[in-house]
C-alpha cells in the first residue's frame, strides 16, 4: 500500500544526488510503488463480498480495537493454510520489497537484527553490535546457528549477503538503505564490521528489515541468477524452510527442526501459502474453512468477517498512512494555502466510514504516532502542539481559496478502477475540489498504468493529485520524511524546501535520541504545513484467523517477523 508498495520509503536522494546511481533507486522506488498499487487492488472489491453489501457495511461500521497478541496456541498443528492475494515474482531477498514475498520470506530468513511485533528492535542473528565511531557498526554473530542445508552460519555468509545490496549487477531494491556504507569486512570469526562514509542514524535500523537479510554465501555462489525462483529457493536460517512452489497456484514452507531460536520454533509442521487474487474469493475461502487465515481483509468486507463464526478478525500496528500525493507544483495547487483549503474541505472522516469500513483514523501527519516511540516526553508534547491540524470546515476552506485566488482552475485527479477505498476517495477529494471553487477533473487509469506514477515523471505530467498508502519499515519517521527531499526519488511532485532538507539531513547525522526526534519533529512540522502530499487517515493492520488455529501478533511487522512460527493450536 504505499508507494514503492505502499512501503517504506527508501531514502533515495539528496541535493547532493548521485545520478549515476538512479537506476538503482529507480527499481528501489518501482518496487514500492507496485505494492502500493497492487495491494489496493487486492484489498478490496467494488461489489459487496458474499452478498453483503457495501453501503451496508458502512452503516455497521466497524468498531476496532488494537490486539497486541491473539490468544497464544496451546499445541502444534501438523499444518495450516495462509491466503495472500498475489503470488510473488521470486522470494529472493534482494527484490522482495512487497506484501507477498516478504510475509513468505519473514518466516523463512533472518536479519542481523529483528523488528518485533510492537514495533521494537531486538539482537537477531546478530547476538550484539557496537557502534564504536559515528561511522562504525561493528556486528557479532550469533554462534551456532543452522542454514536449512545443515551448514553452519559464519562471518563471510554475512559479508556475501550484506554485500549483495551493493553491488550494482545485483540492482537490489534494498540499495538505497546503503548508500552511505563505504565497505563490509570480516573483522573477526564471527565479527563483521560496516564501514560508513558519513554518520546514518537509520542504517543500523534497517538491518532488522529486507537490508539485513542473510543467505548462505555457498548457496548465493551456486544458484547465481536462479536464486530465489520456484525450482530453487532459499537456503536461510529461520524457522521454516523452503518446502516446494508450484507457480500459479502455492508455495509450501517446512518445520526446521534445526532451528536456533527455541522462543520461536515453529508450532506448525507445514505452512501452505495459496495464492488468491480475487478479494471475493479470498473472504468465502475464509468463511468455508478452504483456508486458515490471511492478511490484509477486504475493508467491505469487515462487517462480515467480525461476525462470523468461521474465524476471527483482528487488527494491529501499522506504521500506514494514505495520502494524496501533490504531483503538480505548477498548477493551482502550488500554493500550499490552496493545498491547506482543500485538505480542510476533505470530508476524511466520511471517507474512513465508507471506505475503510470504519477502521481507521484522520491524520493530520504524514507518520503514524507509534513511530515517535523513541522520541522524549517534551519532544511528544511538542509533536502535539506544534502540528499543524486541519479539521472539516468547507466554508472556511472556501475562503482561504478564495484568498489564495481560486476561481475554478482545473485539476487532474488521477485514480485507478482497483477497489471501493479508491474510487470512494477519488470522489471525495474531487467534491472537496469543487467545494472550494476548482474544477476537478478525474483521470481513470488501468493498474498498470497508475502504477508508473510511482516511477515515471513523464506519467505524472498532467497528473495534480494521486493515492498512495505509505508505510515505513522501521520505527522512525525519517524513513518517510526523506522522501519527501529535494531530488528524493519518491518526491513525486519535486517539492524542495531548504529548512526541510536542513531537519533531514539533521536526523540523517543524528544518533543521540533527543537531538534526532527534535529534526524529525522540525521536518513534521513544515510538511504538515506546507503539504506536498495530503494526510488522509491512518490504518491497521487487518487479520483473519479461522476458528482451528491461534497464536499470531497482528503487527505491520509480520512482513520481518517469523509470524507464522508462532502459529498452533486453538484451544
Amino acid at each position: 500500500m504505499s508507494s514503492t508498495r505502499s512501503g517504506s520509503p527508501l531514502r533515495d536522494g539528496r541535493r547532493t544526488h548521485d545520478h549515476t546511481n538512479d537506476r538503482t533507486h529507480g527499481r528501489s522506488r518501482v518496487h514500492r510503488a507496485a505494492a502500493a498499487v497492487l495491494a489496493a487492488a487486492a484489498l478490496l472489491v467494488t461489489s459487496a463480498c458474499s452478498g453483503t453489501a457495501a453501503d451496508k457495511d458502512a452503516d455497521r461500521a466497524t468498531a476496532y480495537k488494537i490486539t497486541d497478541k491473539t490468544p497464544a496456541a496451546t499445541g502444534n498443528v501438523d499444518s495450516f493454510t495462509w491466503s495472500v492475494y498475489a503470488e510473488p515474482t521470486t522470494i529472493d531477498y534482494a527484490y522482495s520489497f512487497d506484501f507477498p514475498p516478504n510475509q513468505i520470506l519473514s518466516n523463512v530468513c533472518e536479519s542481523l537484527l529483528r523488528w518485533n511485533p510492537d514495533l521494537t528492535t531486538s539482537p537477531g542473528l546478530a547476538a550484539s553490535y557496537t557502534n564504536p565511531t559515528p561511522t562504525t557498526w561493528v556486528y557479532q554473530i550469533r554462534p551456532g546457528v543452522h542454514f536449512h542445508d545443515g551448514t553452519v552460519l559464519t562471518a563471510d555468509d554475512v559479508v556475501a549477503s550484506l554485500s549483495r545490496n551493493l553491488d550494482p549487477e545485483t540492482a537490489s531494491v534494498w540499495a538505497n538503505q546503503y548508500k552511505n556504507v563505504k565497505s563490509i569486512d570480516k573483522t573477526g570469526p564471527m565479527e563483521v564490521t560496516v564501514t560508513l562514509t558519513k554518520p546514518d542514524s537509520t542504517f543500523n535500523k534497517y538491518l532488522a528489515a529486507g537490508p539485513g537479510t542473510v543467505e548462505s554465501a555457498a548457496t548465493l555462489a551456486k544458484s547465481g541468477k536462479d536464486y530465489g525462483n520456484p525450482q530453487t529457493g532459499v537456503n536461510c536460517t529461520g524457522p521454516f524452510s523452503f518446502g516446494s512452489w508450484t507457480s500459479g497456484q502455492s508455495l509450501t514452507l517446512k518445520r526446521f527442526d534445526g532451528y536456533w531460536n527455541q522462543e520461536l520454533k515453529a508450532k506448525s509442521g507445514e505452512v501452505k501459502f495459496v495464492f488468491l487474487a480475487d478479494a471475493t474469493t479470498r473472504v468465502n475461502a475464509f468463511q468455508s474453512g478452504e483456508v486458515d487465515g490471511g492478511w490484509m481483509v477486504p475493508p467491505n468486507a469487515y462487517a462480515q468477517l467480525g461476525s462470523t463464526e468461521a474465524g476471527k478478525l483482528y487488527f494491529g500496528r501499522n506504521t500506514t498512512v494514505a495520502d494524496e500525493v501533490v504531483a503538480n507544483l505548477k498548477g493551482p495547487l502550488g500554493n500550499p494555502k490552496i493545498r491547506q483549503a482543500l485538505l480542510m474541505a476533505i470530508d476524511r472522516k466520511g471517507i474512513v466510514k465508507a471506505g475503510a469500513g470504519g477502521v481507521g483514523e484522520v491524520s493530520d501527519s504524514l507518520v503514524t504516532d507509534n513511530l515517535w516511540a523513541d522520541a522524549p516526553p517534551a519532544t511528544r508534547e511538542a509533536l502535539l502542539k506544534d502540528l499543524p491540524k486541519y479539521p472539516y470546515d468547507p466554508a472556511k476552506a472556501k475562503a482561504l481559496a478564495a484568498e489564495a485566488g481560486v476561481n475554478g482552475q482545473k485539476v487532474v485527479i488521477a485514480t485507478s478502477p482497483l477497489d471501493s477505498q479508491t474510487t470512494i476517495i477519488t470522489q471525495a477529494v474531487a467534491q472537496a475540489a469543487t467545494a472550494i471553487g476548482l474544477k476537478p477533473q478525474i483521470d481513470s487509469l488501468s493498474a498498470e498504468k497508475y502504477t508508473t506514477l510511482f516511477t515515471d515523471p513523464a506519467a505524472r505530467e498532467g497528473i495534480d493529485l494521486f493515492l498512495t498508502f505509505w508505510y515505513t519499515s522501521i520505527t522512525d519517521p525519517l524513513d518517510m520524511f526523506a522522501s519527501l527531499e529535494t531530488g528524493a526519488f519518491s518526491n513525486y511532485g519535486n517539492w524542495s524546501d531548504p529548512a526541510f532538507d536542513a531537519a533531514v539531513e539533521k536526523a540523517v547525522g543524528a544518533y543521540d535520541p533527543a537531538v534526532h526526534a527534535a529534526a524529525n519533529a522540525e521536518a513534521q512540522k513544515i510538511a504538515s504545513r506546507e503539504l506536498p502530499w495530503l494526510p488522509l487517515y491512518t490504518l491497521p493492520v487487518s487479520v483473519f484467523m479461522g476458528k482451528k488455529i491461534t497464536g499470531v501478533q497482528p503487527s505491520i511487522a509480520y512482513l520481518y517477523y517469523p509470524w507464522a512460527a508462532e502459529i498452533g493450536a486453538k484451544g
